[in-house]
């Protein structure tokens, strides 16, 4: 894996948009806007899940109007996260509380994944409202507190070791 790493930080495009400054902060300011983007809408449909946001809102239209901004979201923060770590890939990799925020990062993903399904299943059946539901208060719960350690974790990266 370490081959690769170092690999990635040889990529012509990646040098060349990692050396130069405004790129650098492009590519910075895409991930922070996505990651925003990502977790807001995830977050506005975990806390109308759990009665706190929008109560007299549907959950279902939340859902429909918020999910397609989720996976655009998820697509830019990927990509823009890719560019960063590979300008530095093999520090990165090395640093433990990097794999942690990443598995983190996954594991948040899956639980707003099956916040998603359960939403849109429910949408499809008539047995009556998804939001007091406890499987689902619990998954967005669950996802909320991943979240949050998402962007904890994030930040320690910084901390820790000075990268990104």
């Amino acid at each position: 894996m370490i081959r690769i790493c170092e690999w990635l930080e040889q990529v012509r495009w990646i040098v060349a948009l990692n050396s130069s400054a405004t790129s650098a902060v492009i590519v910075e300011l895409i991930h922070y806007l996505s990651f925003f983007l990502l977790v807001g809408t995830i977050v506005f449909v975990d806390l109308r899940i759990l009665g706190v946001a929008a109560r007299k809102q549907s959950l279902t239209a939340i859902a429909e109007q918020l999910f397609p901004l989720t996976w655009l979201g998820l697509l830019f923060v990927t990509l823009s996260g890719f560019v960063l770590f590979a300008g530095d890939a093999t520090a990165f990799y090395r640093a433990d509380v990097f794999q942690w925020k990443i598995e983190v990062i996954i594991a948040a993903v899956i639980f707003g994944l099956l916040v998603q399904w359960q939403v849109s299943r429910e949408a499809r059946s008539s047995r009556g409202s998804l939001t007091g539901r406890t499987t689902t208060k619990l998954l967005a719960l669950v996802s909320l507190v991943l979240w949050i350690g998402a962007i904890l974790a994030s930040l320690e990266v910084a901390a820790l070791t000075g990268l990104g």
